[in-house]
């Protein structure tokens, strides 16, 4: 529903990336899976539109009389539930690694959340949605005060927190199993604490598959209501006709660019571009702001946002159950809360991506506050706009955006001073949304779709122009079939199967955070610790944990963790090296060795080899850690990757502070290599190739 736009900034580099990124390869249960439900659906629909739509209905219809509450029940739980992480003991827990520092500064990482609130979507829905609510109420009589006081209010919650709740969720959980748990940052992933290694099987195609189509579903809704309001602007700006025929030619402009965006490497360029839509999208609510009634838009924003979140409570629970609104809860609530959940996938792997090193508590709170804050203004400001031109006589306007949503924007606009500069400069400001989020669309797909052997490398672009012609496909069926009512319907069809995936992702979530806080405290889990397992290396594939020997540990998990170390360590001043092989007695042995640059040379010498678990057998199970030679209490096996790197750079810290070492130097955190645990967050530019503009 929102663009996830590209970054603001760029990250620090804190190791050298080859000059070579490679492409990952396909995976093709995935890709199959989801290409050939996709087909069908376009095909089933352009050669039988009239059966597709009554299909359609039908079936939207049916999930929303059964599954209707199940769809208000998950929103409201999805918020409750991260607002008690992030109050919780689990707040304080950090999205990677302990002394791991956020990739990019709060202010850059807030105007990426700021960018992500908004897409063409919005600027359809900010005149169409209040003036609807004004006209007809759910439960109530239309054009009245009271319903004036509602309008605004009902859709800034349908794009309200409960929403971005079903976006963190996911985020949260990606990042957190990645960064912290060392698990490929893949849907796929957020399974993995209820159903352990079955997510490398049929369940785990299952739920990317569902995720796929979520997503393509999404983006189809976005792009199909976008060229529905560009091809009006242009009419209003050029004369150029609304037709099926000019809206399909939109649809394959932004084709084109997407295409071009993704074989020629000019994604900076789509970045940048986004970044500045958000830039005009606020000049265009400035201008509306003090162009007209500057007061009363001002005083009903502040009632707008006190009427919401003192009626949070009663609204998030809201299934009219003793008076039934069937058709509004379809067409809004119930829409809303499946579109979000289409898009959880797309925004979640942006998060995620944007978001190492931050806090649980950080991380919610800035998810949902930040881009709701940007939703606020921009509904506010046009949705009472809106209002008080119906309310001042001009109820032409009212039935021309009660019925025809897509032509509100600019009949609102039309209203203002210098109509066809600002028409202009909102249709450019949607073209860009528009492009930018099929750009987008198609990337993340193709990383769906793809099985990486190395965390930094990127999907086929060929995979990226399939997806980017399958969304322009389904788009144009759905409108051919229908227009936005069967997109809308379609959305709250496929959104179902995901749905039942939030859930597993809560209930994992809590799991896997349940189970770190009670072995990092000294406890015992309820069942064994085994998060070590296989972890994703500098060089190597990122896998699914699982019960390795030591050696595999050592080789898998520890050395790279080590190597890590030592590279920030070298950063800082100080002589690390490591060292990969056996002892005199055959014993494998990975080793950390950490010189300070004091008049004495000081030497820390950090080791880890297994040991004999009894008397008389091989040292083959059992990890220790030896610090100077001395071995630690501690059982390296029982440590994840992220944990491993605590652990010894606790160590590390210990002995520095004991030398007296300046200790801003030890405390500024560990900036662990943007790859490991991640292909999202590596530094692409320094890699030679196109950044992601998801």
């Amino acid at each position: 529903m929102h663009e996830a736009p590209g970054e603001t900034g760029s990250p620090a580099a804190t190791i050298d990336i080859p000059q070579q990124t490679r492409r990952s390869r396909v995976n093709l249960p995935v890709f199959i899976g989801s290409a050939v439900i996709m087909l069908i659906i376009v095909i089933w629909t352009m050669v039988a539109p009239e059966s597709a739509l009554d299909i359609i209905g039908t079936l939207s219809a049916w999930t929303i009389g059964n599954f209707g509450w199940f769809y208000v029940a998950l929103a409201a739980a999805a918020l409750v539930f991260l607002i008690y992480l992030a109050l919780s003991r689990y707040g304080q827990i950090k999205l990677g690694p302990k002394y791991s520092k956020p990739q990019y500064s709060t202010f850059a990482w807030a105007a990426m959340l700021f960018a992500a609130g908004i897409n063409i979507d919005l600027m359809f829905f900010a005149v169409a949605g209040p003036v609807s609510q004004y006209i007809s109420p759910p439960a109530a009589e239309g054009g009245t005060d009271a319903a004036a006081r509602e309008a605004s209010v009902w859709t800034i919650f349908h794009y309200g927190i409960n929403g971005w709740a079903l976006y963190a969720l996911m985020g949260l959980a990606l990042s957190y199993l990645t960064y912290r748990r060392n698990l490929p940052l893949a849907v796929r992933s957020l399974l993995y604490p209820i159903v352990g290694k079955r997510v490398k099987g049929v369940v785990g195609h299952s739920v990317d598959i569902a995720a796929i189509l979520g997503t393509i579903f999404g983006v189809a809704a976005s792009l199909g209501i976008g060229v529905v309001q560009l091809n009006f602007g242009l009419q209003a700006i050029f004369g150029v006709p609304e037709h099926i025929a000019v809206q399909i030619g939109l649809l394959g402009f932004g084709l084109l660019i997407a295409t071009i965006s993704a074989v020629s490497g000019v994604d900076k360029g789509i970045k940048w571009l986004s970044q500045l839509n958000v830039v005009l999208a606020a000049l265009l609510a400035v201008f509306v702001l003090f162009a007209g009634e500057t007061m009363y838009l001002l005083n009903a924003m502040v009632l707008n946002i006190g009427d919401y979140f003192t009626s949070l409570g009663s609204r998030s629970t809201e299934t009219f159950a003793f008076n039934p609104q069937t058709e509004w809860m379809g067409d809004w609530t119930l829409f809303f809360w499946a579109w979000w959940i289409a898009y959880a996938a797309f925004i979640g792997l942006f998060l995620a991506r944007i978001s190492r090193g931050r806090t649980i508590r950080q991380f919610v709170g800035g998810v949902l506050i930040l881009p709701f804050s940007y939703i606020v203004m921009w509904i506010s400001i046009y949705g009472n706009a809106a209002i008080g031109l119906i309310r001042g006589g001009n109820t032409d306007f009212g039935e021309i955006a009660a019925n025809f949503p897509e032509q509100g924007f600019y009949t609102l606009l039309a209203e203002y001073p210098a109509f066809t500069l600002v028409a202009l400069i909102a249709t450019i400001t949607g073209v860009l949304f528009f492009v930018t989020t099929a750009d987008s669309g198609a990337l993340v797909m193709a990383q769906l779709s793809s099985h990486s052997k190395d965390s930094r490398d990127l999907p086929r672009s060929g995979l990226r122009i399939f997806w980017g012609v399958a969304m322009a496909l389904l788009t144009a069926a759905m409108m051919i079939s229908g227009g936005i009512a069967v997109m809308q319907s379609a959305t709250i069809i496929i959104a179902l199967p995901f749905s039942f995936v939030l859930i597993v992702v809560m209930l994992g979530l809590l799991k896997s955070l349940r189970r770190e806080f009670v072995t990092d405290r000294g406890g015992n889990p309820r069942e064994p610790r085994r998060q070590g397992g296989r972890a994703r290396s500098r060089r190597g594939a990122g896998v699914f944990p699982g019960d390795e020997s030591a050696e595999d540990y050592l080789d898998a998990v520890a050395m790279p963790a080590i190597e890590e170390l030592a590279i920030e360590l070298r950063d800082r001043g100080f002589e690390a090296s490591t060292q990969n092989g056996h002892r005199e007695d055959a014993v494998k042995t990975v080793e950390l060795t950490i010189m300070a640059s004091d008049p004495q040379e000081s030497m820390l010498r950090i080791s880890l080899s297994p040991r004999p678990v009894a008397e008389g057998v091989r040292a083959a199970e059992v990890l220790s850690i030896y610090v100077d030679g001395v071995r630690q209490a501690k059982v390296v096996q029982d440590l994840a990757y992220a944990q491993l790197i605590d652990y010894i750079f606790d160590e590390f810290v210990g002995w520095s502070e004991s030398l007296g070492i300046n200790e801003e130097a030890l405390h500024t955190g560990i900036a662990a290599p943007e790859d490991i645990g991640g292909g999202y967050a590596v530094d692409l530019a320094a890699a030679g190739e196109p950044e992601p503009s998801i």
